[in-house]
This record gives structure tokens, sequence and C-alpha cells, in this order.
């Protein structure tokens, strides 16, 4: 069962939280519908290419972005040659769950984990259980502004062992998760990431001296149904477990399976 996290919210954005719920709308995270983030932070792992266009280099999509676009993300934009991610400090979802949720079998077994998410992703799988906020955008919803620092503040007073970045993609808040991650091995708490795999493999080797453990997705073991269902690719992925195996952090690997889809050898 999901244990939510409370945070404080007005009369009026209760009642229109309750709206939006009537009329069959995600309302994101607790009825937690507040101000965006007070400013908007410059994303990692970019290049200027010249003429304000950009290249992002987070991941394997390597998005080539005119001035006034958007990554393949949704959830990164080019302004004036400079990229900046919409979604820092800005979770949409806060829960703790318990570890096995995540699903972590071997991390600190029956422990909680606060868990976190923006929206965005940088998939798009026909089967995704959260794609109400990993295919949204950042202006399709509202939520509060939480710092790094409130963030493990929430972890300790909700006795979370970990803080999992989670549901979405989170190498789409990438600027976020390393900013909370350090903050949390600050403060004693590790860090657990659930990932597509979809990652370049520098900013993953940055991760790599954060994360406790991280779990990897694997959609399936074949291009085609990462092309066709999940409209990602499968090499990028391989790399990135190679990687993980390679780094010393501890890592497993979950595998959903589909009958007809990714159920055959």
């Amino acid at each position: 069962m999901m244990n939510h996290i409370n945070v404080p919210v007005s009369r009026r954005d209760f009642i229109r939280a309750a709206g939006m719920a009537a009329a069959g709308l995600s309302t994101g995270n607790a009825l937690a519908q507040l101000p965006s983030a007070p400013e908007l932070r410059e994303a990692a792992y970019y290049e200027q290419l010249g003429n304000n266009d950009i290249q992002c280099t987070l991941c394997p999509w390597q998005c080539i972005v005119k001035n006034g676009e958007r990554g393949n993300c949704n959830v990164r934009e080019n302004r004036n040659g400079r990229y900046y991610t919409l979604v820092y400090g800005q979770p949409c979802a806060i829960n703790n769950d318990p570890i096995e949720k995540k699903p972590f079998f071997h991390v600190y077994p029956r422990s909680k984990a606060l868990s976190i998410a923006t929206v965005g992703c940088n998939m798009q799988c026909s089967f995704c259980q959260n794609w109400d906020i990993s295919q949204s955008k950042p202006e399709s919803v509202r939520v509060q502004f939480q710092t790094p620092e409130a963030i493990v503040q929430m972890a300790m007073a909700n006795k979370s062992r970990t803080i999992a970045y989670t549901y979405n993609e989170p190498t789409v808040f990438f600027e976020y998760m390393v900013d909370c991650a350090k903050a949390a091995k600050a403060a004693s708490i590790g860090n657990v990431m659930v990932s597509n795999g979809f990652i370049n493999a520098k900013p993953m080797k940055e991760l790599c001296s954060l994360m406790t453990a991280v779990k990897i997705d694997l959609k399936a073991f074949s291009q085609q149904f990462y092309g066709r269902v999940c409209h990602g690719r499968l090499q990028p992925v391989l790399d990135t477990l190679k990687l993980l195996a390679d780094s010393g952090v501890w890592f497993e690997i979950v595998v959903l399976i589909i009958p007809t889809l990714n159920d055959s050898s």
C-alpha cells in the first residue's frame, strides 16, 4: 500500500484538485497543486552548436534542439542557446514505499524508500503504468517546489532508509536527482535509482558515485520490441548494464513479462 507524504495545501487548491479529480484528471501528488519552481536551472550535459542550437548529451537520443524547442523528453528546453531543466525541484509524486516495491529484493529488506518523481521520460512505453506523469509536460501539473534539503528532511521524518528516484525515468530530472543524492549522502541516507537504463555513459558514471543501488528495467531482449513498443533502443541499455557491472555499484535487473510480446526466446 502506498504511503502518501502530506504536503500543506490551501483550501482553494484543495477545491481545484477535487474538481480535477471529479473530472477524471490527474492531480499529481496528494492534491498538492501549488506554485511552480521559483527559478530555472541550467541543464547538465549539453553542447552549444552555434546559431542558438544545442545538442543534449544526457541520453542516447543526443537531441539537437533549436531555440525555443524541447528535447525528446519534453522537460528540457533551449532558451537562446542555453539548455534548461524545467522540472528541477518539482516532484509531482512523493511517497514512502517499501523498498521491495521498487522492486529491490536485496537492498535493505523491509525498509522504506522515500520515492520521488517528476513528469517526463525519454521513452514512450505502450504499457507504462505511470504514463500519466511520464508522458506529461511540466506545464500540465502544478506542484510545490521542494529543495533537495526538504526532500532529505522528509526522508528523515518518515524514517526512510533511502531516497528512490522512480515512477518516471529519473534520467530526465538528472540535476535534481544529483543534488538530492548529494544531500542524502551527507545525511547518511542511501540513494536508489529505478531506471530504464537509457542514459549516456558519462552521466551514468557520475550517478554511480552517489547511488547505493540501481535497478534497471530491461524491457525485452530485442531491438524490434524496443523500437515498436517502447520507442527506444536496446543497445544503449545493454551498454549501461555493462557499465554498472564494472562500476562496483549494486544493481538489479527486472524484466516485466508481457505475454506474446517479450516472452519468447
